[in-house]
């Protein structure tokens, strides 16, 4: 799948503006539980998704995560050019959760082609109103609602993403997930155990009553 294809406004583009793009995009290979952007330590660029899944997820000083949001197949990214955008202050880390490839252009080639193409520049502006979109959703949810239902749809969500309702899992890589302590998961978990959601064994989350846990979560 070569590049052009995964940059939607490709098409808008001048041939040199094209070929700028083409030789500057590198395509790298991430094995599962790569840190392909660590925080502020690099500027990235643009990067957009040829295959896999990457998480991109806050660290704290203390040295907790939470999970931003998940980057899939034909997906892009920029928070992870913080140079590219000094308004934006914003340090994310981004790990490979699957085995992945994706394309990168490093931030002075793609600034470059923002500030000469209007279509670059408004589909840039794009990509950024989405992923804050999903930073805002996600402190909505961390903020006004319950532990035990935000526990639910990540299981619910896990289970859809990888096909199976065991899920190998640790108490502690969900806790990085949500942004809370393993001791809390771990309560939680034990809770869902005893109503039936879910039954639990060393390094797997296995879903028994999903209905329940569609219940809680809040769908209709």
């Amino acid at each position: 799948m070569p590049f052009e294809t995964l940059f939607p406004v490709w098409d808008q583009l001048t041939p040199a503006q094209q070929q700028t793009l083409r030789g500057a995009a590198v395509l790298r290979k991430a094995p599962q539980g790569t840190i392909v952007h660590d925080g502020a330590a690099d500027c990235l660029g643009y990067l957009v998704v040829r295959s896999g899944q990457l998480r991109a997820y806050y660290l704290s000083e203390e040295g907790r995560e939470i999970t931003l949001y998940r980057l899939f197949e034909r997906d892009a990214c920029l928070l992870a050019a913080s140079c590219m955008m000094p308004s934006i202050q914003f340090d994310v880390t981004i790990e490979a959760e699957k085995d992945s490839e994706m394309y990168i252009i490093p931030p002075d080639v793609y600034k470059s082609v923002m500030k000469e193409s209007a279509a670059v520049a408004n589909y840039t502006n794009e990509i950024m109103s989405t992923r804050l979109s999903d930073v805002m959703w996600l402190m909505e949810q961390v903020m006004f609602r319950s532990f035990d239902r935000r526990l639910a749809g990540f299981l619910l969500e896990e289970s859809e993403l990888d096909g199976t309702t065991a899920l190998k899992l640790t108490h502690e890589k969900i806790a990085n997930h949500l942004g809370t302590a393993r001791e809390v998961v771990t309560r939680m978990l034990r809770y869902f155990q005893s109503e039936g959601m879910v039954k639990l064994s060393r390094g797997t989350v296995e879903l028994t009553d999903t209905d329940k846990l569609r219940a809680l979560r809040g769908d209709d």
